[in-house]
């Protein structure tokens, strides 16, 4: 075992995690946990986490549920397509391998929302074994330790970090140094403030002899986030509201959402007028600002108070529901926020 493995699951055992509550858990609930911590951290997904596993405490449970209550139960969490993946991997594992979750690291590879080193994160705390990850933790932590410069995302930094993470795996307790490469990324070498004192690997880091810690990794490249605007459109008949399905694919893909045009107020007219009300007759709510990854939303909301429902609503992919019941559908977080002010 290299000095490097065997000072990290020291460090591990003493001062790593032990009570996540998917740690010593069967592959679909490592398989989950590992789903929902991509892009998410753990404190934010632990509770998404919980309720989910009660709801659906196993493979067979997941496939047979609609994408609907999936999507449900993902509200809130964010970059959707990882519920949607969830949900059509654990019906080809129902329909291919009678519930049976594969073992083989290809045949985890295969399935939907997988990447390579969810699939060795899944081989080696489900079924044992010796495989490298490359989350965007153990990246950090590799290259400060190795003063790789560079963007992690370019592909050919990142083949020289993944070179370099199957070059230092262990031979024994694959759980614990892969566990503790992800403790130590997420407590301890991190990206604003690392702690280099208490971290176990400090003598050897050359970041650190070097004085590189705060430049490395290496940024990407800043690029100025387009901005795009729109208008939602709250409905409100009594205590219903009017909610849209989003098309599959796409932003917010199979959630249910206000009626939404794209611009600002005035600039679509007939476009508001198809639902039977008046631009000039709503009651305009604050204005507020919704971030993606690659673009943010400006987002100006516009509330009616009808004494009827218009007809214009009445088709299909769109539904009446009371207020307290769209709070617990697939809605995503500015829908939710704005359903919040309204009942408040």
């Amino acid at each position: 075992m290299s000095d490097f493995s065997a000072r990290l699951i020291r460090w591990q055992r003493r001062h790593g995690r032990h009570k996540l509550p998917w740690q010593g858990a069967d592959a679909y609930r490592v398989w989950l946990s590992e789903i929902m911590l991509q892009q998410t951290q753990v404190a934010t997904a632990t509770p998404y986490y919980l309720r989910f596993v009660a709801r659906f405490p196993d493979v067979s449970a997941l496939a047979a549920a609609s994408e609907d209550e999936v999507l449900a139960h993902w509200s809130g969490l964010g970059y959707y397509s990882r519920a949607r993946n969830l949900h059509r991997a654990a019906q080809i594992i129902m329909r291919q391998r009678g519930g049976r979750f594969p073992e083989n690291f290809d045949d985890i590879l295969a399935l939907p929302g997988v990447g390579r080193s969810t699939a060795a994160a899944i081989g080696v705390f489900a079924f044992q074994q010796r495989r490298a990850i490359l989350d965007g933790n153990v990246k950090r932590v590799l290259a400060r330790y190795f003063a790789v410069a560079g963007y992690t995302g370019e592909k050919k930094i990142e083949a020289q970090l993944w070179r370099k993470a199957e070059g230092l795996l262990p031979e024994q307790d694959l759980a614990g140094y892969t566990q503790g490469l992800m403790d130590l990324g997420a407590l301890v070498c991190t990206r604003g403030k690392p702690q280099c004192a208490v971290c176990p690997l400090h003598e050897e880091c050359a970041a650190y002899r070097n004085g590189q810690v705060m430049q490395l990794p290496t940024p990407r490249a800043r690029k100025a986030l387009p901005e795009k605007h729109s208008t939602f459109l709250l409905l409100l008949n009594g205590a219903d509201i009017l909610l849209e399905k989003r098309p599959a694919t796409g932003i917010w893909g199979g959630l249910w959402c206000l009626p939404q045009m794209d611009g600002a107020p005035g600039k679509d007219h007939c476009g508001i007028r198809q639902y039977g009300v008046d631009a000039a007759q709503a009651h305009a709510l604050p204005a507020f600002t919704h971030t993606f990854t690659h673009f943010r939303l400006h987002i100006t909301p516009l509330l009616w108070r009808l004494p009827v429902k218009p007809g214009q609503s009445q088709e299909p992919a769109k539904v009446w529901l009371c207020v307290e019941e769209a709070m617990r559908a697939a809605i995503p977080s500015p829908v939710r926020k704005l359903l919040h002010q309204i009942t408040v």
